[in-house]
């Protein structure tokens, strides 16, 4: 049976009457009405002063939870996505440990983040302390280190504590505090406070070693060269 359009009109006006959106007269009345019959049943209806104000706060309010919906759902997209991505590439940390590829990480990581002009010495430094560990843990799986070699400096701010810098570093690189040069600390930074609590300042290990230098130095040489190689597929493909 066809149900009669003006008890449904007769509700529809009377909700309008009482300020309800053309959305809230569609969930109320269980029908979908469509928006240009609803608007021709109630082109008489005035909405008051109050009542208008009251739709601006709802839509506010409604913008928002939805803002927090739209970011809930983002997080668990992205929360998908990230883990799938670790999934895929979850083999690359123990490919890396192998020795040749050992190597050239340890080689590229140096190139960007390491000194070439001091030849009788490796000198690397970061803030990250996975970085630090990274490059440690290649340089002393790729060589027969000597651990006497190394030294350390702390590099910090001024309203930071170095004493406790230099041992929290000096359990991150598993080298003894005696090893460790008087730490530097940044005049600049003198009367400003340390915003990120985390930071721990820099890290800089010197490790005393020509050949490592060296060595570092060459195959880094050869593995930028290589970029230019234009038998390389990769390197001609993207060259056209």
């Amino acid at each position: 049976m066809k149900t009669s359009a003006t008890p449904l009109k007769d509700l529809a006006v009377s909700l309008r009457r009482n300020g309800k959106t053309y959305a809230e007269i569609c969930a109320i009345t269980g029908v979908k009405i469509p928006k240009g019959t609803l608007s021709y049943w109630c082109k008489n209806i005035s909405l008051t002063q109050a009542q208008t104000e009251q739709r601006a706060k709802k839509a506010v309010l409604d913008l928002k939870e939805a803002r927090k919906l739209a970011l809930i759902t983002n997080k668990q997209r992205r929360s998908v996505y990230i883990s799938n991505i670790i999934k895929q590439n979850r083999h690359l940390t123990k490919t890396l440990y192998t020795a040749d590829t050992a190597k050239i990480a340890l080689v590229i990581l140096y190139i960007c983040e390491g000194s070439k002009n001091r030849r009788g010495a490796l000198v690397f430094g970061n803030s990250d302390p996975n970085v630090i560990r990274m490059f440690l843990r290649l340089l002393r799986q790729c060589y027969p280190v000597d651990e006497q070699k190394f030294r350390c400096t702390v590099q910090c701010r001024a309203d930071q504590n170095a004493q406790e810098l230099e041992l929290f570093w000096s359990k991150t690189t598993c080298i003894p505090l005696p090893q460790f040069y008087k730490a530097q600390i940044d005049p600049r930074t003198k009367g400003k406070r340390t915003k990120k609590l985390a930071y721990k300042g820099v890290c800089r290990i010197d490790y005393f070693s020509g050949h490592v230098f060296t060595e570092l130095r060459e195959i880094g040489t050869m593995l930028l060269a290589g970029t230019h190689d234009t038998h390389d597929p990769v390197v001609r493909k993207k060259s056209k």
